[in-house]
């Protein structure tokens, strides 16, 4: 179950592509980590990225949105903070069961899903928005 970007994911904004690049590669490590049997220290290191990156981006993101008076922010803003608390409760899913492979395939669908999901919907709007201004 690879974790791998696509050019059919880009939205057309320069940091937000770099960052969700940055995203796909880090999540498909934890998976990789967890696939591996690496130890459990390493995967906590990696939910830890995952969870200051994301909240990173979605500043950035958001900061973005608002440069641009882009119609859906709060919207975004939702999804965003729904995000963080799901990827805070498979973190803490993970600390709870110790090395379990089930909860990383898991933390690692519930990833993709929401990251292609995501971007190939609400993200791409973004871009189709800025487009339009210019």
């Amino acid at each position: 179950m690879a974790l791998a970007w696509t050019k059919n994911l880009e939205v057309g904004i320069g940091l937000i592509d770099t960052q969700h690049k940055k995203w796909f590669e880090k999540a498909d490590q934890l998976f990789e980590a967890g696939k591996n049997g690496k130890s459990k220290e390493y995967i906590i290191q990696m939910f830890d990225f995952l969870d200051e990156y994301t909240k990173t981006h979605f500043k950035d993101e958001e900061k973005y949105m608002q440069s641009i008076n882009y119609p859906e922010l709060n919207a975004q803003k939702q999804m965003h903070e729904g995000f963080i608390k799901k990827l805070a409760e498979l973190k803490k899913q993970y600390e709870e069961a110790g090395a379990n492979i089930t909860v990383i395939i898991s933390a690692n669908q519930f990833i993709l899903d929401w990251l292609t999901k995501h971007i190939s919907t609400a993200d791409k709007k973004i871009g189709e928005y800025a487009k339009k201004l210019k």
